[in-house]
């Protein structure tokens, strides 16, 4: 089994960067975004599970999956995003588990926005957040997406707060920084104290 250390943070606080440079030092990253995308491609069980349950409105011309459709369906009925939830977090739980055990570098990084909010911290051996001031959350993800405060605030609002997420966590990564100097020493030291411990995961 390998060692697996969970990477989180609320949106826009730069997972993904933060993932890329692990990604730069050889370490394997196993996202789950990606995963959920898999799971209701054109031609899985769970997509045709979905266009059964809400109807063919919420597929495109081509048959994949219309996100936008599907989450105006679940926000107009909050009670689908339950049905949603038991149908998909099964089967993204056991692709990422099966993935992290497929991995070759010594250890893995588990890249799950809700790590924390979905009690997923127990597939992992280390939490890592990245930590950014919620104002500058807000003014990177507005940037980003082109997405209005409002909404951009909702979706805040729903993922867990700040002080739970540094609970959780093992380890934290400030990225509150313009530049990436800072972010890639701690990554790099993080990264040499992630190898020591993953030699020793396992040992008798």
């Amino acid at each position: 089994m390998s060692f697996i250390v969970g990477l989180t943070g609320g949106i826009g606080s730069g997972k993904s960067t933060v993932a890329d440079l692990f990604a730069g030092l050889g370490v394997e990253v196993v996202d789950a975004d990606l995963i959920a995308r898999d799971v209701v491609a054109p031609g899985e069980p769970a997509l045709a599970a979905i266009a059964e349950h809400f109807g063919t409105a919420v597929l495109n011309a081509d048959g994949g999956l219309d996100r936008r459709a599907l989450r105006a369906r679940v926000f107009e009925h909050p009670e689908h995003k339950d049905w949603l939830n038991a149908l998909l977090h099964p089967l993204i739980r056991e692709r990422m588990v099966a993935a992290s055990k497929a991995v070759r570098s010594p250890y893995c990084l588990l890249v799950v926005p809700l790590l924390v909010e979905n009690n997923l911290t127990g597939l992992v051996q280390r939490v890592l957040v990245v930590d950014v001031d919620p104002e500058l959350q807000l003014t990177r993800t507005m940037a980003r997406d082109c997405a209005d405060e409002t909404q951009i605030k909702a979706i805040m609002a729903a993922q867990a707060g700040r002080e739970q997420r540094l609970a959780a966590a093992d380890d934290v990564l400030d990225n509150n920084a313009p530049d990436k100097n800072a972010l890639v020493a701690a990554i790099e030291a993080l990264h040499r104290q992630y190898l020591a411990l993953s030699a020793q995961h396992g040992r008798p």
